[in-house]
C-alpha cells in the first residue's frame, strides 16, 4: 500500500501541476484562460479512449506489468511537457499525458480488490486516495519552489513538469519488480496468510455468483453502472475545475507571490485528508456507502458556493475552499466501493473502467467551463457556481443508486 500510494502521488503531480505551472506559463507562451482550460482538460479525452482496455488487462493478465508499462510512459511525456513552444504542442502533450496514465487508477482499484476483502475495502481505498490530497500538500509549495528557478535558460515553470516528470520513468521500472499481481504469489506472505485471504476472496466471489453474475455487458448496461458514470462525471467536473484554477484563483484574489499562493492553495488537500480518511473508516464501521458519499458532495456543492459569494474576503473563501476541499476527497472511498458491492471479476473491472472513463470526462468539462466563463465575465463566480451545481447533482444521483448489494444484484 505505501507503495501504490507513492505511485498515485506521483501520478497526480503530473496530471494537475498544470495549474501551478499556469501562473507563468500563461505569460510567456500568451495562454489565453479557455487555451489554458482546454488543455488542461482534453487531458481526459487521451484518458477516457484506453481506460476500459488497460483495467480489464490489469484483471486478466498482469497490474505489475500494465502499471508499470503506464507509469514509465506518463514519466517520458509528462517530462517532455516542459518543452512545448505553443498551443498546438500544449494540447498535443497532454493528450498524450492522458492516454499513457489511461488504466492507472481504475487498474489499481481492481488490484486493490485482488488483496482485500469487500467490508475493509473503502478503508483500504481512503488510504490509497489519500495520495491526492497528500501529493497536493507537498505538491503545490514544491511547484511553487520549482517555479523560482531559472536553470540552463529554462524558465521554472518547465523545471516544473521536468523535475515532477521523471520520477515517474524511475517508479515504472521498480513496478515491474516491486508489485506482486495476488496473495497466491506473495513469497512475503506466510503460508497461512495466503491461503487465509485467498480463501476469503474467493469465498466473497462465489456468494456474488451465487446470486447473480453479471458479463461485462451486462454490467455496463446495470442501473446502478450508468447512475454511478453520470454521478462521477459531476463530481470529477466539480474536482478538476477546483483543483486546476485553484491557485490562479487565489492569486487573483489575493495578489500573493507563486510561492505563498502555493502554500494557502494546500490547506484545502490538508482538510481532504483528514476527512477521507475519517470517512472511509465510517464508511467501512456501518457498511454504509450511499450517504456518506452523499453528504461529502454536499460539502463540494456548499463550500464552492460560498466561497464565492466571499470572494471579497480571501480568509472566508479560503476557508470554505477548505470545506469544498474535505468534501472533494472524503467521496471517494465510499464511492468506489459502491460497484464491487454487486460485480465481480471481469464485469467489475469493466466497470470501474467504465465508470471512471466517463466520469473522468468532466476532467474536461470542469476547466474548460470555468475558463470559458472567467474569459466572458472577467470573474471566477459564475464558474464557483457552475462547479456547486455540479456537486448538488452528483449527490443527487449517488442516492439513486440501489440501497444495498442485494437490491442491486436482483435488478
Amino acid at each position: 500500500m505505501p507503495f501504490l500510494i507513492c505511485l498515485f502521488m506521483v501520478a497526480f503531480i503530473d496530471r494537475v501541476n498544470v495549474g501551478y505551472a499556469a501562473l507563468e506559463m500563461t505569460k510567456e507562451l500568451n495562454f489565453s484562460p479557455e487555451i489554458l482550460g482546454f488543455g488542461a482538460g482534453i487531458f481526459f479525452f487521451g484518458y477516457f479512449l484506453f481506460e476500459i482496455p488497460g483495467t480489464l488487462l490489469v484483471e486478466t493478465w498482469s497490474a505489475r506489468r500494465w502499471l508499470a508499462r503506464i507509469i514509465i510512459s506518463w514519466g517520458i511525456i509528462a517530462t517532455l511537457m516542459g518543452f512545448i513552444q505553443d498551443s498546438t504542442q500544449f494540447y498535443i502533450a497532454r493528450f498524450l499525458l492522458g492516454a499513457a496514465e489511461a488504466g492507472f487508477f481504475p487498474g489499481v482499484i481492481v488490484y486493490l480488490s485482488h488483496w482485500f476483502r469487500y467490508r475493509d475495502r473503502a478503508n483500504a481505498v481512503a488510504m490509497f486516495m489519500a495520495a491526492i490530497p497528500v501529493s497536493n500538500i507537498f505538491g503545490a509549495p514544491l511547484s511553487g519552489l520549482i517555479l523560482g528557478i531559472d536553470w540552463l535558460g529554462l524558465a521554472g515553470w518547465r523545471w516544473v513538469f521536468i523535475l515532477e516528470g521523471f520520477p515517474a520513468v524511475i517508479l515504472g521500472v521498480v513496478t515491474l519488480f516491486y508489485l506482486t499481481d495476488r496473495p497466491q504469489d506473495a513469497k512475503w506472505l506466510a503460508e497461512d496468510e495466503r491461503a487465509w485471504i485467498t480463501a476469503e476472496l474467493e469465498r466473497e466471489k462465489e456468494l456474488k455468483k451465487a446470486r447473480r453474475s453479471f458479463s461485462v455487458w451486462q454490467a455496463f448496461r446495470h442501473r446502478n453502472v450508468l447512475i454511478l458514470a453520470i454521478g462521477y462525471f459531476c463530481a470529477v467536473t466539480s474536482a478538476y475545475g477546483f483543483n486546476f484554477w485553484l491557485p490562479t484563483i487565489v492569486k487573483s484574489l489575493s495578489g500573493y507571490t507563486n510561492l505563498q499562493v502555493s502554500a494557502i492553495a494546500a490547506l484545502p488537500y490538508c482538510a481532504g485528508l483528514a476527512a477521507m480518511l475519517v470517512v472511509g473508516w465510517s464508511s467501512d464501521r456501518t457498511g454504509e456507502r450511499r450517504w456518506h458519499t452523499a453528504f461529502s458532495l454536499l460539502a463540494v456543492s456548499t463550500g464552492l458556493f460560498l466561497s464565492a459569494v466571499f470572494f471579497g474576503n480571501v480568509g472566508l473563501a479560503v476557508a470554505f475552499f477548505c470545506v469544498a476541499g474535505a468534501g472533494l476527497y472524503s467521496y471517494l472511498p465510499g464511492f468506489w466501493a459502491i460497484p464491487a458491492a454487486f460485480l465481480t471479476e471481469s464485469a467489475a473491472a469493466a466497470s470501474i473502467g467504465f465508470i471512471n472513463s466517463v466520469g473522468n470526462l468532466g476532467g474536461f468539462v470542469g476547466p474548460y467551463i470555468v475558463g470559458y466563463l472567467n474569459q466572458k465575465t472577467n470573474s471566477f463566480y459564475p464558474g464557483m457556481i457552475y462547479l456547486s451545481a455540479s456537486a448538488v447533482t452528483a449527490a443527487v444521483l449517488i442516492l439513486l443508486v440501489s440501497h444495498s448489494a442485494k437490491t442491486a444484484e436482483n435488478e
